[in-house]
């Protein structure tokens, strides 16, 4: 059945040339392919992909949209690129949870929060919680 295949994130934007900014100036991705004619198509490591498309109802999900699995060694200089860059993190009220200069803290896990130009809202972290 379906969990026979992998996945595919869909992130709708209302602004195609501000996502790529984003995506590509900032976040570092590269076209996975020429550009489509309804969006673009990203690729992530090993056979991941997402796509960008113009919608209507784009930064409507209030809900995490898309996650990256970053390795604990790695976290401190991520977050660092995206300050750097410029990215706002945000924090939420969950149990359990620590907040230590807008990073999660849940015993070993370490997370961001943080919006494209849209409002779709992606994280990073170290695996996952709970």
């Amino acid at each position: 059945m379906l969990a026979d295949y992998a996945p595919m994130p869909t992130l709708g934007v209302a602004d195609l040339q501000a996502a790529r900014d984003f995506y590509e100036g900032v976040l570092g991705f590269s076209p996975q392919v020429g550009d489509l004619p309804d969006g673009v198509l990203y690729a992530a490591a090993g056979s991941g992909s997402f796509l960008v498309y113009p919608s209507g109802f784009a930064g409507t999900n209030k809900a995490t949209a898309m996650s990256f699995m970053v390795p604990l060694e790695e976290f401190e200089a991520s977050v660092a690129m995206l300050r750097e860059k410029g990215v706002d993190f945000q924090t939420f009220e969950l149990e359990g949870l620590v907040w230590e200069d807008g990073v999660a803290v849940m015993g070993e896990t370490r997370s961001v929060w943080f919006e494209d130009p849209d409002g779709n809202i992606l994280n990073i972290e170290t695996g996952m919680m709970g």
